[in-house]
């Protein structure tokens, strides 16, 4: 049960994001104040999230590969997932590293088009 509430929470909380990226996207070139619609992230930031990204999908094709995640959070620091011994928990944590990856990316697709629009 707590794996369904886990899963269903982290994909609620996806739409979430996905209708906040549609609703920036929708608004015009300026906000309800007058100011310039701003993206998800700011310059630095998108560099930041490139590279958190990057370094996550990496991560995640390595878990893939080899068949062991490294655990994702606080209460299991260095404790490694095999797939073979603990399917559950490689496959949470895989659906976690490709949740972030997700996430990021669309904040960056997301910023890239408010940046670019003609």
């Amino acid at each position: 049960m707590r794996n369904f509430v886990y899963y269903t929470l982290m994909l609620l909380l996806g739409y979430a994001w996905y209708r906040f990226g549609q609703n920036l996207l929708s608004k015009g070139y300026r906000d309800e104040k007058g100011e310039l619609t701003q993206g998800i992230v700011g310059p630095v930031g998108f560099l930041m999230a490139a590279g958190v990204a990057c370094y996550l999908f990496f991560a995640m094709l390595r878990a893939l590969v080899r068949g062991e995640v490294p655990c994702v959070g606080k209460g299991c620091g260095g404790q490694v997932y095999a797939l073979a011994a603990h399917a559950s928990e490689y496959w949470a944590n895989m659906f976690f590293l490709a949740w972030c990856v997700l996430a990021l990316g669309y904040a960056m697709y997301v910023t890239l088009r408010i940046w670019f629009r003609a």
